[in-house]
């Protein structure tokens, strides 16, 4: 502008110079004009063409600049609107669901902090999501069992020696590596494969006197293909995983298996799960809201009760295995059907499952061929929120036949008649619980659990399960007779996790869980006996991921 200023004003200029030169020699006699007059006229017509030329310009953007400011005002009319739409909408959602608005906000926050730490990796179309935690642990128990992080539930009576002392020891063994890989063939079929590893794995060569040598184990190692059209789609998955009994907080999806949110590694008795190998066919349906799923898995029977001397029920372990251990006579896998259907109540998501399963008992009667029973066990949970974001509760229970080995506290599944008969033993599992998230930052959870199985008492009294001649009359008494088989597992737990950072750091949290446990004996010589054993643990953890 400053340029095209200086232009006019010399233009001007040259103007007035010319207009006083012709007034000069404008009396003087009419000749012809010198060359030198016609070229200053060519000059001041070539000046006067470029001043309107920059006058015109001037103008075209004097136009331009009013109709920009007018597209400005325009679109700020129009974010203005939009503004005013949002917040109208977010009156009328704050207004309809059953939160507050801090809740809602907090929320959002959440998400947003989460969609910045995002974590995941690419690698020739392939995404990658690795997770995990590492965890220190301590540990309490009242009578000693000389237990890990994960608690068996063979609580000592005082006749074991050991038993009237503690046991505390810290653990990192249960600090966790995974990792998610997906594809998408196209946007119909998607490939995934996950793995989830600790380090509870206990070899022969393990110890806790100097070097710790506990060794990785697998958790689960599966891989998936999802095939979705529209409201509906099918999914399979092969390797080990969660059991399909085991309950999902929503549809029957894998890592969305719903375990008690505690810090011992052994759960809840009531909660029914394991992790094995195996193969499963899911399908969706009714907009993803109605599941169906069928499952082949590894199958293995434990035992209880005196084995007769003409049966043989199970073998050392080969190759690929602890030779220190030894393997059932399995040949057919468990079979397991689920059906789940998530919906809403009073607003409220709900989730509800059933479910039944189907296992085969093998034993050799030796030089008679061999010898196999049936069993069977079915169940269902239920998943609600009872205050959506702030209160969550789930129940659960199974019963059946054979069911033993599916139970956290491991009841037997089988046991045996003289004539080497397989028994499978009847038992039931419940468990209820919630968990309260008190702050964005804070959750407090309770749980209660029971397993129980039915006396089987075989042939005259001789072979069978709670047999009322076991000698149990020095259960109490320090290094006498406790001949009793377990009848009922019992706990009560609660703790709270507290996150003490949250952010594109990860996540650090500590935790504190108390449980109290009974383990009841069957009626026997000298009572019905009853031990319980109260434990505590303390985590420390943080999530990098």
């Amino acid at each position: 502008m400053k340029l095209r200023s200086a232009l006019l004003a010399a233009a001007a200029a040259n103007i007035l110079v010319a207009g006083a030169a012709g007034a000069a020699t404008a009396h003087k006699p009419r000749h012809k004009a010198p060359a030198g007059d016609q070229q200053l006229q060519a000059q001041v017509k070539a000046l006067r063409e470029e001043v309107e030329a920059l006058r015109s310009e001037i103008g075209a953007q004097k136009n331009s600049q009013v109709a920009t400011q007018a597209q400005v005002d325009s679109t700020n009319n129009a974010l203005q609107a939009t503004r005013t739409e949002v917040q109208a909408v977010q009156t009328q959602v704050a207004a309809t669901l059953p939160v507050t608005r801090e809740q809602v906000n907090t929320q959002i926050a959440s998400a947003i902090d989460k969609e910045h730490h995002n974590s995941k990796l690419y690698f020739k179309g392939i995404t990658i999501t690795p997770g995990g935690y590492l965890e220190l642990a301590g540990i309490y128990r009242q009578h000693f069992q000389g237990n890990d992080i994960s608690s068996s539930f063979s609580i000592p009576f005082p006749n074991n020696r050991a038993s009237h002392t503690s046991e505390g020891r810290f653990s990192a063994r249960q600090s966790r590596l995974s990792f998610l890989a997906e594809g998408a063939v196209n946007p119909h079929v998607q490939l995934g494969m996950y793995g989830e590893f600790d380090f509870q794995g206990g070899a022969q060569t393990a110890n806790s006197n100097q070097s710790n040598s506990y060794n990785p184990r697998i958790r689960t190692l599966y891989g998936t293909i999802d095939w979705n059209e529209g409201d509906h789609g099918w999914h399979l998955l092969a390797g080990q995983n969660w059991s399909l009994l085991t309950t999902n907080a929503k549809g029957i999806t894998p890592r969305a298996e719903l375990t008690p949110p505690q810090i011992d590694a052994q759960y809840v008795p009531g909660f029914a799960w394991a992790r094995q190998p195996g193969i499963r066919l899911a399908g969706d349906f009714l907009d993803h809201k109605l599941w169906i799923a069928v499952a082949a898995e590894n199958p293995q029977t434990t035992f209880a009760g005196t084995v007769p001397p003409n049966v043989t029920n199970n073998q050392q372990a080969g190759s690929g295995f602890d030779s220190a251990n030894t393997l059932s006579l399995n040949h057919l896998p468990d079979g397991i059907a689920k059906i789940a259907y998530d919906t809403h109540i009073a607003g409220n998501a709900v989730h509800v499952e059933g479910f039944g399963l189907v296992r085969s008992f093998d034993a050799h009667l030796n030089g008679a061929g061999n010898n196999s029973a049936t069993g069977y066990g079915y169940g269902g949970s239920i998943v609600a929120q009872i205050v959506p974001g702030v209160l969550d509760a789930q129940f659960s229970g199974i019963g059946g036949k054979g069911i033993g080995r599916y139970g956290s506290a491991g009841l037997p599944d089988v046991t045996f008649s003289a004539d080497g008969r397989i028994h499978p033993l009847n038992e039931f599992m419940l468990l209820g619980g919630a968990t309260l998230h008190a702050t964005r930052m804070l959750d407090l959870y309770a749980f209660a659990g029971e397993e129980q199985e039915d006396r089987k008492i075989l042939s005259g009294g001789t072979y069978g399960v709670g047999l009322p001649t076991a000698n149990n009359s020095g259960c109490f008494i320090e290094g006498g007779a406790c001949a009793g088989n377990t009848r009922r597992i019992r706990q009560l737990t609660a703790g709270f996790w507290e996150k003490l950072y949250q952010g594109s750091y990860g996540r650090a949290q500590v935790g504190i869980q108390y449980s109290y446990t009974q383990r009841q004996l069957f009626a026997g010589v000298g009572g019905m006996p009853q031990v319980s054993q109260n434990m505590g643990f303390l985590s420390f953890r943080y999530y990098p991921f």
